[in-house]
């Protein structure tokens, strides 16, 4: 058994339309989808098969998620 608790989380627009899009592709909640990705990385696991990634792929088209790993870090938020 977990214990989970709520959190607010700030998270840049397009990659969470993205994030809730494989959840919902995967039919998990947000809050699963993310537990998996992060368990995965503390592993050095990948966490998505090749064919989620072309789902994400396309998900990123859709959204206008142009972010990559090299971003991380590095974003500046808008003043708006």
């Amino acid at each position: 058994m977990v214990k989970r608790t709520q959190t607010g989380v700030r998270i840049e627009s397009s990659l969470l339309k993205v994030l809730k899009g494989v959840a919902e592709y995967a039919e998990i909640s947000l809050g699963d989808l993310l537990e998996g990705i992060v368990l995965h990385a503390f592993e050095g696991k990948a966490p998505f098969s090749p064919e989620t990634r072309q789902v994400i792929e396309q998900l990123k088209a859709v959204y206008g998620c142009e972010l990559t790993a090299s971003d991380s870090h590095q974003m500046v938020e808008s003043e708006s």
